[in-house]
């Protein structure tokens, strides 16, 4: 990581890395947690495999969507590690996507009490960095994950 041009958080999730992978890989889980609350999240594609879609619509009133995350997947090692971008679109066309362009790694690993759940978000000079900061990068990115953490963590406890 390196501090000039990377966001990260990270957060241990109470349970096992399966029902986190699910809450990415399945489309029905990734729409209760992938906006903040009460924004409502709709998957248009999620072809989660390197060069597949993560193409997402986002709605304040639950009725008129508008365009959300258009990214492609870059790597993704099953219950470890997925990486996408939203510099490259879904159709594989270059981007430039607001607010800003950024790589994201999302890596799970085992710990005592579930998951070790860790985001590092990439920037490709220190002013898009600066700006997803200003933009609320952590209060955004650790919304979502705690309501990522709700949804395996309930899906685990069924």
């Amino acid at each position: 990581m390196n501090p000039d041009l990377d966001l990260a958080l990270e957060r241990v999730i109470r349970a096992p890395r399966a029902a986190v992978w699910s809450a990415w890989t399945d489309p029905s889980r990734l729409e209760k947690w992938w906006v903040p609350a009460p924004t409502v999240c709709r998957v248009d594609r999620l072809d989660v495999r390197p060069g597949g879609a993560l193409v997402t619509r986002l709605s304040e009133d639950g009725v008129e969507f508008v365009p959300h995350v258009d990214a492609t997947f870059l790597a993704v090692d099953e219950l470890e590690r997925i990486v996408f971008t939203n510099a490259i679109d879904s159709a594989w066309r270059p981007a430039d996507p607001m607010p800003v362009p950024m790589t994201a790694e999302i890596t799970l690993s085992d710990h005592p009490d579930g998951t070790e759940y860790r985001i590092i978000v990439r920037h490709g000079n220190p002013a898009a960095r600066a700006r997803h900061e200003e933009l609320g990068f952590s209060a955004g990115w650790g919304a979502v994950t705690k309501q990522l953490a709700g949804v395996a963590e309930s899906q685990a406890a069924q």
